[in-house]
């Protein structure tokens, strides 16, 4: 409710201040829709009540739309999503509900705030992990006060196949030879894998030629980050945030746990956060 006057003290971390009404219909004596007028509130003082100084009209009127659902207000990229939608015509605000009952608004929302993340990885399995893990994480609600949307960039290994292509885990499921359980014998095999892989392939079968693809996202030419990204390496010592292709990103392991995933996530988007804010400093 609207103070019924600027005397009347407001909460500490009070910003804005929603003006609800009834307005009639237009040739009809009975009462029609809602509107609403949302105030900057202007304070002053300590302690956990304020004085208001001052109510700046930030939209009203037509200007307002009040969404019909409740949803999670802590997703930030979501509020920006939905408002985006609604906002046509005169309307540069929407007034939200949240599942708890609170209330917040976005007003002319910018789609540019909200930071895009690549999740850069190989399939099988199907989905492929990292992004099974980071879209369990989202839905979760995790990332929420971050403003970030995820993006898939999956390179699909299915498509090197054969008779003579030769992966590092028969686990993968992947038609053709595996490091962990064929012995080889012929020259001209295909090893798609990472530089373990070829390391390993040299120390049992020295004698054979053969070609490489490398899926190592420091090195490939296949599995490459066309924004900022996340992605995985099965060198721990090379997890954390990096650049490549010019791209901020960060890496976690093979066998990283959710936590540590989130962890990288948040990590990725403060660093980001933080180059942006200086360069617009400069």
């Amino acid at each position: 409710m609207l103070p019924e006057s600027t005397e009347e003290p407001v909460y500490f971390l009070t910003e804005y201040l929603i003006e609800e009404r009834e307005k009639p219909e237009k040739g009809s004596s009975e009462k029609g829709s809602s509107e609403y007028t949302v105030y900057r509130v202007k304070k002053s003082g300590d302690g956990f009540l304020r004085k208001v100084e001052a109510l700046e009209t930030i939209a009203s009127g037509e200007e307002v739309v009040k969404y019909d659902k409740e949803l999670n207000i802590k997703d930030r990229a979501l509020l920006i999503e939905t408002a985006l939608k609604l906002c046509t015509g005169r309307v540069n605000t929407v007034i939200f509900t949240g599942v708890d009952r609170h209330v917040t608004i976005v007003h002319e929302p910018d789609p540019s705030a909200i930071l895009e993340i690549e999740i850069l990885d190989v399939a099988p399995p199907e989905p492929a992990w990292l992004s099974q893990v980071v879209r369990r994480l989202e839905a979760s609600g995790i990332f929420g006060d971050l403003q970030v949307r995820f993006t898939e960039n999956i390179v699909d290994l299915r498509r090197f196949e054969g008779e003579k292509s030769v992966f590092p885990c028969s686990s993968s499921g992947l038609e053709g030879k595996c490091l962990d359980s064929d012995i080889l014998t012929e020259d001209g095999h295909l090893l798609v894998g990472c530089e373990i892989s070829k390391t390993l392939f040299e120390m049992r079968f020295p004698e054979l030629e053969y070609s490489f693809i490398n899926i190592c996202p420091f090195k490939s030419e296949i599995v490459v980050p066309s924004k900022s990204f996340i992605t995985r390496c099965c060198r721990s010592e090379k997890s954390g945030l990096v650049n490549i292709s010019g791209f901020e990103g960060a890496v976690v392991h093979w066998g990283a746990s959710e936590y540590q995933v989130s962890e990288a996530v948040r990590n990725l988007v403060t660093r980001i956060r933080n180059k942006n804010s200086s360069a617009q400093d400069r």
